[in-house]
């Protein structure tokens, strides 16, 4: 194989910082430093105090595609932190009113839909995203019993739909043309709210907003919700749409194997090896191989390679994109990472809501964290540092990081609760930080 020229763009990075990709194998330091800085996290955060703007989410979003959603609230819910992971305390009406509260559709930034799981994405990617909503109304890709409903209560789809469309935006709770709304066994939801989420798969009707009190999606039609501009882009080819999800993968992902591309937009693996092939060949992306991975990776023509990357602290959610495919974070970081949300509590080992620490161009510790808000308090229950690692730098920083997560989270301090003897870093942070 020759050997590939990736020139990195001039305006990409400060010459000093970065340095021509120009050979077909990577050391896992040069992979794990190509995905740092695909991820946003090589560039310094603004500085304290900065006025933090659209321009800076749309720098993030370019570089990460898509933010997960989940609704656990233990600490904040999760797609507000990997903003905070890159940005530090910035406000979180900033990304409310990219998508929800009230946001008028041409001033809509991004819109719900199943990416990565549930996701908030750009709203330039609907359209490459209705290959799934045709299919989803076709009952393929949707979770059994939303596809159920969708292929023998025809006439409660359209009674759901027709309620939407008088009544939009509402919530499930709100639905009048529904006969039995009560619960059943199926994840407490009734055929009506499984009406709304097949509706909802195949791009019948999107988000508009959601509730505060219960996290409660308010559904309404995308032509209400979705700039014009957007709706009106031509629907391309699944090929077509399969290419251009797996370049935006790439880009966020920097280097990766066919698996972690795919994975990054949940596509089929035939779908996406065929596909995968095809920008290989049009020279979109570059075969490399990576130390220790033992698979084939695909470099992005534009990746860049800083000489360093010196991280001074990030906490990082459980479904941060650097991190929400575990066998890739195994690969690059030497981090085996479980979320024991679901874990019997006796048989957990690191805690209930554990975000891992990166602190220079590696995962060097994970913490169980807790907003205790009736006590104004951030509380640390658990801290675990990896092997081999400086405690007290990791302390240091992780005190730093800490601090001004309770800041960005009103909160008015930092507690530790945290059982000692078992580890050094838990151990210091017991110690250091006030009770």
């Amino acid at each position: 194989m020759d050997d590939p020229q990736v020139v990195i763009p001039a305006a990409a990075a400060p010459a000093s910082r970065t340095r021509r990709i120009t050979k077909d194998s990577l050391s896992l330091a040069e992979a794990r430093r190509i995905a740092l800085a695909a991820q946003g996290f090589a560039e310094p955060r603004p500085e304290a105090g900065a006025r933090l703007d659209r321009r800076h989410l749309g720098a993030v979003l370019r570089r990460v595609g898509l933010f997960q959603i989940d609704s656990v609230n233990v600490l904040v819910r999760s797609h507000y932190l990997p903003l905070f992971a890159r940005l530090g305390a910035y406000p979180a009406a900033l990304l409310d009113g990219a998508v929800w509260n009230g946001c008028r559709p041409r001033n809509r930034a991004l819109f719900e839909y199943w990416g990565h799981e549930a996701s908030l994405l750009p709203v330039e990617l609907q359209p490459l995203l209705r290959w799934r909503m045709q299919r989803a109304e076709a009952g393929i890709g949707t979770w059994r019993e939303v596809a159920r409903v969708g292929r023998e209560r025809r006439d409660l789809v359209e009674a759901v739909f027709a309620d939407v469309a008088e009544r939009g935006p509402i919530g499930a709770s709100e639905l009048t043309a529904v006969e039995g709304r009560g619960r059943s066994a199926w994840w407490g939801w009734s055929d009506g709210k499984r009406a709304l989420e097949y509706l909802f798969w195949a791009g019948r009707i999107t988000t508009a907003g959601r509730r505060q009190a219960g996290f409660e999606r308010l559904y309404d039609l995308p032509e209400r919700v979705l700039p014009e501009t957007v709706l009106a882009v031509p629907t391309p080819s699944e090929e077509e749409a399969h290419r251009a999800l797996l370049l935006v993968a790439a880009r966020a992902l920097g280097v990766a194997t066919e698996s972690d591309l795919r994975d990054y937009f949940r596509l089929d693996a035939a779908d996406a090896r065929v596909r995968l092939a095809e920008l290989v060949e049009a020279g979109e992306l570059i075969p490399v191989s990576v130390e220790g991975w033992g698979k084939p990776a695909y470099l992005d023509p534009a990746a860049r390679l800083p000489r360093r990357v010196e991280v001074p602290g990030a906490l990082l959610s459980p479904f941060d994109s650097l991190v929400w495919e575990r066998p890739r974070t195994e690969r690059l970081f030497g981090f085996r990472y479980r979320l024991e949300i679901y874990t019997p509590a006796e048989k957990r080992q690191h805690g209930y809501y554990v975000l891992p620490f990166l602190l220079g161009d590696r995962l060097v510790a994970r913490v169980d964290l807790k907003a205790d808000r009736s006590a104004k308090a951030l509380a640390v229950h658990a801290a675990h540092a990896e092997p081999g690692i400086d405690a007290a730098a990791t302390a240091e920083a992780l005190q730093r990081e800490l601090a001004t997560m309770a800041l960005w989270l009103g909160l008015e301090r930092v507690v530790p609760r945290i059982a000692s003897g078992h580890d050094r870093l838990a151990d210091m942070l017991a110690s250091s930080l006030p009770r």
